[in-house]
């Protein structure tokens, strides 16, 4: 077992370097330019985001699509992933995570876009679209959308599902001081396995409705108190906040010196565990939030497209800044520790108010990627399996919670993260060849038209020269 986790950390390693990397944000970068910096619109997409009325055909409000997004976004890599970048990357790597948000918007808009447009109506009359159907209906290649909707399946399990369930429960019993292997600390992750299993079992059964329902609520409530939570951290140490951001400006663009007991880091340090936590927090270009883009109620594919793009912006323009500023103006990231450590160092530098931000804050956040992504997953295994998956999906998925509250083995969290990795690739092929589509769209509603135009269908293929 241990050669095995030896291997699949290895693999996963690979997938997560360097080329997936620069794909990634290449990718970003070159719908940015294409797109005509589609960030500039970001005040109407945030404006419109919160509109819930005459929104036109779908399952669920634009409002309940991108709140769900968000809540399988916004998780652990939002809090402990930013810290793990700065403990290897220096301050700087908060500048490089914050700029893949930035050029992440116009990803994330772009699979949306597609995503609308290529979606379908089933027998039950539901809305089903996503990267699997863009590559099927689009690009015409069924085979990726069946390869890319396998991915999705197996990395929902992982990272959507047991190791969020085992974080929450470990918490728990570090939090109580019980030791691993304790009939105590058995007893306590069985516990907190049953509450969170029953949880999601309420929600998740009722369908994406109960989930965006749920969202709808929990994530504006866990993402403005961890934000000013965050404020009023920054606040109580406001004097050397100047400094903070000077030092993470600076060391981006020049690598960090040694000091205390963080080792150093160069520019390439900084860029690459900036860049690659930036990309895994926010999931641009992966393909999982287009999933549920797919069902939002809205009258042509770019309104709701703007819409979606501002989950980009709110989990690492915002959040993960928020995280960095944090852990960096604490002074905690020259200590040495590692990325968890550095994490509640940094937030329990503060008695008693750290402490409590970083303990709601992470229970709502791994919940919620409970729940987002266990529609991802129901989405790709009804492409895989037609609907008669949908029901048995949802069982599997509550049964699952529990399984990853009392134990999970590291193969699992490999595995999950080398599928997770593998989404973008299908994905972006996608987003690349069918970019004019992307552009023609814009240019329908966005540049020349009517955001507010009911969807105008495309003409038909002209017909062949004899």
């Amino acid at each position: 077992m241990e050669q095995l986790d030896r291997i699949l950390k290895t693999v996963s390693d690979f997938v997560w370097g360097p080329p997936l990397l620069i794909l990634l944000l290449g990718t970003h970068i070159y719908l940015t330019i294409r797109l005509r910096f589609i960030q500039v619109h970001l005040g109407k997409a945030i404006r419109l985001s919160v509109t819930r009325t005459g929104e036109g055909r779908g399952d669920i409000s634009q409002f309940g699509a991108l709140t769900t997004a968000l809540a399988a976004t916004i998780g652990t890599g939002n809090i402990v992933g930013v810290a793990t970048a700065i403990a290897a990357g220096g301050p700087g790597a908060v500048l490089w995570l914050w700029l893949t948000g930035v050029f992440g918007i116009a990803t994330k808009y772009a699979e949306a876009v597609l995503s609308v447009k290529y979606r379908v109506t089933t027998k039950s009359g539901a809305m089903a679209g996503g990267p699997m159907y863009v590559l099927e209906r689009g690009m015409k290649c069924r085979w990726l959308g069946l390869v890319f909707a396998f991915l999705t399946t197996v990395a929902a399990f992982g990272i959507g599902n047991m190791v969020q369930a085992n974080s929450v429960s470990s918490m728990v019993r570090a939090t109580f001081g019980v030791p691993q292997g304790s009939i105590a600390g058995v007893t306590i992750q069985g516990i907190t396995g049953v509450i969170m299993t029953v949880l999601t079992a309420v929600v998740i059964l009722g369908g994406i409705k109960s989930i965006a329902a749920w969202c709808e609520r929990l994530v504006p409530f866990m993402a403005i108190f961890f934000v000013i939570g965050a404020i009023i951290l920054l606040v109580l140490r406001y004097e050397t906040i100047p400094e903070t951001i000077r030092l993470i400006v600076a060391s981006a663009f020049t690598g960090q010196a040694a000091a205390g007991g963080f080792l150093g880091a160069t520019i390439m340090e900084a860029a690459r565990y900036g860049i690659a936590r930036g990309l895994f927090s926010n999931e641009s270009g992966l393909g999982s939030a287009p999933i549920v883009a797919a069902a939002a109620q809205t009258k042509n594919p770019v309104r709701q497209a703007l819409v979606s793009s501002t989950g980009t912006f709110w989990d690492t323009v915002v959040v993960c800044a928020m995280t960095g500023l944090v852990i960096v103006n604490s002074g905690q990231w020259m200590q040495g520790h590692d990325g968890a450590a550095l994490t509640h160092a940094a937030f329990e530098d503060i008695a008693y108010v750290g402490s409590i931000i970083l303990t709601v804050s992470l229970l709502t956040f791994v919940f919620s990627t409970i729940l987002g992504w266990s529609y991802y997953g129901e989405k790709a295994a009804e492409y895989l399996l037609g609907p008669r998956a949908t029901q048995p999906y949802r069982w599997l998925w509550v049964a699952a919670v529990m399984v990853g509250s009392l134990s999970i083995p590291r193969a699992v969290w490999s595995f999950a993260d080398i599928a997770n990795a593998l989404m973008a690739l299908p994905n972006v092929v996608s987003l690349l060849v069918l970019s004019p589509v992307v552009v023609r769209e814009t240019r329908k509603y966005l540049w020349q038209g009517d955001i507010n135009a009911a969807e105008i269908p495309d003409p038909p293929p002209a017909a062949a020269q004899v």
